[in-house]
This record gives C-alpha cells, sequence and structure tokens, in this order.
C-alpha cells in the first residue's frame, strides 16, 4: 500500500425503501479538512488519468456503477516512491479511498454502466491556479496499465 493512502469502509444500512449510507465525518479519524464536495462520472470505456495535487487531499467513493482506481506515488521522499496500487470501487462494497497531495491517481469504468465518485477534497477548486500537475492516460512514466482505451 502506498504510504499516507488510507481506507474506510462504508457501511450502508439498508431498510425497505433502499439505504443510507455517511461517506465521511468531521469525527472519523480520517478526517483532515473540507474545501468542497462535488461529483465526477467517467463513462463506459473511459479512463480519467493521471493528475495529482500539490497541496490537495482527495477522499474518493464510488456511488454508481463500478471504477478502477489506479494510483501511484511521485513522492521522492516517500518509502514507496515509484509504487502503485489500485482498488475497485463500487456500491456492492463500498469504501473512502483517502488519496494524500502528490500521488498520481486516476480511474476507468469497468461497468456499462456510468461510473460516478463522490470527491471530498481538502481544498476548494482554484479556477485561477489549479492545484493539478497532469500526466496523459497512457504515459510511460507511471507503470500502470488501464484496460480502458480512450481517456484523457
Amino acid at each position: 500500500m502506498i504510504e499516507g493512502v488510507k481506507i474506510k469502509k462504508l457501511k450502508p444500512i439498508y431498510d425497505e425503501r433502499g439505504f443510507l449510507m455517511e461517506i465521511l465525518r468531521a469525527d472519523d479519524p480520517i478526517f483532515d479538512k473540507f474545501g468542497q464536495v462535488y461529483i465526477t462520472a467517467v463513462n463506459p470505456g473511459f479512463v480519467k488519468a493521471w493528475h495529482c495535487h500539490k497541496l490537495q487531499t482527495d477522499n474518493f467513493t464510488c456511488v454508481s456503477g463500478k471504477v478502477r482506481v489506479g494510483l501511484f506515488d511521485a513522492r521522492v521522499d516517500s518509502k514507496t516512491h515509484g509504487e502503485v496500487t489500485e482498488f475497485i470501487l463500487g456500491i456492492d462494497e463500498p469504501m473512502l479511498i483517502q488519496i494524500p497531495s502528490m500521488v498520481y491517481h486516476g480511474f476507468e469504468n469497468i461497468t456499462d454502466e456510468i461510473g460516478i465518485i463522490v470527491n471530498t477534497p481538502t481544498e476548494t477548486y482554484n479556477y485561477k491556479a489549479p492545484d493539478e500537475l497532469r500526466l496523459p492516460f497512457d504515459t510511460k512514466k507511471i507503470p500502470f496499465k488501464w484496460d480502458a482505451k480512450k481517456g484523457g
């Protein structure tokens, strides 16, 4: 596991109407701070990769469909520098993945329905100076192979 990546297993509470599932609480040991909440979606056959943040920590949860998340540790001072990790996220096995700054990440849809991720990052998006570094989804700099052939 990449140093600093944390996992929180989520517990849906079901009844005859459906379910409720808490994702991230301010009193969770995994909670750092709140920046904003947004959703991102990936269509079948596509990958969204690669990017990382200099400051921001991401908190990913897949709430629809199923996605394969890839992580790459680009931090030169990390014990796990250069390592890759992957997770399968979906509502059938719900979890939150906390992705530290300078860990490149991306995700691909692995189903025939749209994949939707809720992210609760620690920072608000700065439109004038985005906190992002990007690499192409098929870069040779990251030893990770996506199954999807279309990306960005």
